[in-house]
């Protein structure tokens, strides 16, 4: 089972809101995820990202293998470089 980091979408038509969360890989967009690491909220503005850190690291040591546009959240946060300090 790969696990990857990515974005889950809510909200109402027209008016996104998304959930970071850890899931396997083959799942749906939408689908059952194994946990919720942080929200985004692109309607703010600027846009609202909340990460949890500690939970982030965890799954980014266990091998879990986040999309391009959260490894960039990562990064604009700082966790990214912390991670690859450790690793």
């Amino acid at each position: 089972m790969a696990v990857s980091i990515r974005l889950s979408r809510f909200g109402a038509k027209k008016s996104p809101f998304y959930r970071i969360v850890v899931m396997d890989s083959e799942k749906a967009r939408d689908g059952k995820f194994v946990e919720q690491i942080g929200t985004y909220d692109p309607r703010k503005d600027p846009s609202e990202i909340v990460l949890q850190e500690d939970a982030a690291l965890k799954w980014l040591g266990c091998g879990a293998r986040p999309t391009e546009t959260v490894k960039r959240f990562l990064k604009s946060t700082g966790i990214w470089a912390k991670f690859r300090q450790t690793a």
